[in-house]
């Protein structure tokens, strides 16, 4: 990004005028050093562990998945017990 532009083209994406494409939201994500999920997180929880996440190894992350995915099915089989 051109520096004599960038700060009038990011005033414009944060009051909503224009959106940026997914080529412009990579190059923003790579100097901020996000992943580019981060600008879809809907809550800063969210935004973190996408920063946190991004920052660990493939095969870490595929243990955080798979912990998670345990912590989703204990969840529903308890809700799915007390249901009955």
């Amino acid at each position: 990004m051109d520096e004599s532009t960038a700060s009038p083209r990011m005033n414009q994406y944060e009051k909503g005028r224009h959106t940026p494409d997914i080529s412009t939201l990579k190059a923003l994500a790579d100097e901020l050093g996000v992943p580019l999920s981060y600008f879809f997180c809907e809550d800063e929880v969210s935004a973190e562990l996408a920063v946190n996440l991004n920052k660990l190894s493939k095969s870490d992350r595929e243990k955080i998945l798979d912990i998670t995915s345990k912590m989703i099915a204990d969840s529903l089989k308890d809700e799915a017990s007390k249901g009955n």
